[in-house]
């Protein structure tokens, strides 16, 4: 059963028929004319009780014409993008080809660090260079881990 289909319309419980003007200043019926705008977002409100379903909608807000990407950064940090972007409708998509961007630089380091990496780049079958990669990617993985723990 699709619940959405089965609403056909509004039963104000009496208990609450009035709280929407005494905590908001906002009408039932204004209320109501939320269930009527296109896109209309509902989400599951499981924080509101443990006896029954409960649901919150809400509209997305229109984005604004930014005139600078300054702007764009400045709008975005102060705002929750699900108030403008149904992410209900996101596909999560992989690039296979894509390859980041390198920089070449010049590392000074003792030969002897040099030779095991070689040793053990060789054990793998691998270039040392790509072993090097692959630690240093592993170690800032551990610290960027271990700050968030913090």
């Amino acid at each position: 059963m699709d619940l959405w289909t089965e609403c056909t319309g509004f039963n104000w419980n009496e208990g609450n028929v009035n709280k929407n003007w005494d905590k908001h200043g906002v009408a039932d019926f204004e209320c109501e004319e939320v269930f009527f705008n296109q896109p209309l977002i509902v989400r599951p409100d499981p924080k509101h009780s443990r006896h029954e379903a409960r649901f919150y909608a809400k509209n997305l807000k229109t984005l604004p014409t930014f005139r600078s990407e300054e702007e764009e950064r400045n709008f975005w940090a102060r705002r929750d993008s699900a108030d403008y972007i149904d992410w209900t409708k996101a596909k999560r998509v992989v690039f296979p080809n894509l390859t980041p961007s390198v920089r070449t630089i010049s590392l000074r380091l003792p030969v002897t660090i040099i030779a095991r990496l070689k040793q053990l780049a060789n054990k793998r079958d691998m270039p040392y260079q790509s072993l090097l990669k692959m630690f240093l990617a592993e170690r800032l993985d551990e610290e960027v881990a271990e700050q968030g723990r913090r």
